[in-house]
């Protein structure tokens, strides 16, 4: 995808939603890419720009947008000195994929496949045998891991095929349903600082001849969300994060190549009634919708049955100057979650009857029943560049 078709003059029209680059330049394109260039079987190099390498390391900072990058070279210098290797030297981004979210992104990445195949398609969805919203980052209610999202881990192939795979995260993230269904697969070092993650990852790359090692960071997502991308304290915990990437990079064993990326990127709302629409307090919005799932710049609406083409109609006519609305099976068709070919129809009744992807600054909030999620600063979840354009920052020894 050219690089100016994210500047879309027409964000009314549906087909000017700018789809990620599935299947060629995504989140879940990358560690098939890394096992394919290790010969692991059942994987294949999608990203033709990277070059294999024997011992492959993916850095991923919760967060990390490529505009956030390219905005403070100040605060981050080793990571704006990387910017021309991303992409394999091409000095392009990747695209996280719809919604542009951590557990759906965590997924992609992990399973090597689009959310309409893993199966977890938003912050919150409905859950078809119960009704319920489930909040797939927090696993709230409890459901069985494997049956919500049964396909193997890379990782899971990496092991199988021989190769040495490793993740170094926080310790609270070892037994999480997330970290099953996404992360699985060869050992998990939990570490509790960033430092520690950054020297174990470079021992566990030189354990093997062929390596395959997760390592994480949450807290620059952390500052975003609570007090925005334009304060001190996320310009701080970039600059943490930029001398953890180079403490990463001064470690690597022979034969061995690093990728920085995140699972999105993140834009400030203010706080007004103009960017932000209360959803429990807009009667219009409500009429005929059972549940609101998604998240503020990604909205999955459920209607009541039979209500589902009168709520689309109105989410159009309300919101239509500012939000891709689509029914559900206008998105699936459009790509939204990966190739249509791709969906798994076990995951159709899990996506809302009514999606609404933000174009501008704007939030639908939802003040009573998500009260901490409509009082974040910083926010993600949509198609914007801001959101969904994620570095691919290489470092090889």
């Amino acid at each position: 995808m050219a690089y100016a078709a994210w500047d879309h003059p027409e964000p009314l029209a549906l087909g000017s939603a700018p789809l990620p680059e599935y299947g060629s330049g995504s989140l879940a394109d990358l560690l098939p890419t890394l096992a394919a260039g290790m010969a692991v079987p059942g994987t294949t190099a999608s990203i033709t720009e990277l070059t294999p390498a024997d011992r492959n390391c993916v850095f991923l900072v919760d967060g990390l947008g490529w505009e956030q990058i390219r905005a403070h070279p100040d605060e981050a210098p080793f990571l704006t000195a990387l910017l021309g290797s991303s992409r394999g030297g091409t000095g392009r981004p990747i695209t996280a994929g719809y919604p542009a979210t951590t557990a759906t992104s965590l997924a992609s990445v992990g399973t090597g496949l689009p959310p309409g195949a893993h199966g977890l398609p938003g912050y919150t969805v409905r859950n078809p045998a119960t009704g319920e919203l489930m909040n797939q980052l927090r696993w709230h209610p409890w459901t069985s891991p494997r049956s919500w999202q049964p396909y193997p881990t890379v990782f899971q192939l990496a092991q199988d095929a021989g190769v040495h795979a490793a993740q170094v995260s926080s310790p609270a993230f070892e037994h999480t349903p997330l970290t099953k269904v996404a992360l699985s697969g060869g050992t998990f070092h939990g570490r509790l600082t960033g430092e520690e993650r950054m020297d174990l990852a470079a021992e566990q790359l030189a354990a093997a001849d062929r390596s395959l090692v997760y390592t994480y960071y949450a807290e620059l997502d952390g500052a975003g969300h609570r007090y925005g991308i334009d304060s001190d304290t996320w310009r701080g915990q970039l600059m943490h994060v930029d001398r953890l990437v180079q403490r990463l990079a001064e470690q690597l064993p022979a034969r061995s190549a690093l990728y920085v990326t995140a699972d999105h990127g993140m834009v400030d709302i203010p706080f007004d009634e103009q960017h932000r629409i209360d959803f429990d307090a807009d009667w219009e919005l409500r009429a005929g919708v059972a549940l609101l799932g998604g998240e503020g710049r990604a909205r999955h609406v459920y209607a009541v049955p039979g209500a589902a083409n009168d709520v689309l109609a109105c989410w159009r006519e309300v919101l239509g100057e500012q939000f891709w609305v689509a029914s559900r099976d206008e998105a699936i068709t459009a790509g939204w979650f990966g190739p249509p070919d791709r969906f798994d129809e076990r995951v159709y009744d899990r996506i809302g009857d009514v999606l609404a992807a933000a174009y501008d600054d704007v939030l639908i909030i939802a003040s009573e029943r998500e009260p901490k999620e409509s009082a974040m600063v910083g926010n993600h979840g949509s198609m914007t560049p801001a959101e969904q354009l994620v570095p691919l920052l290489e470092v090889r020894s």
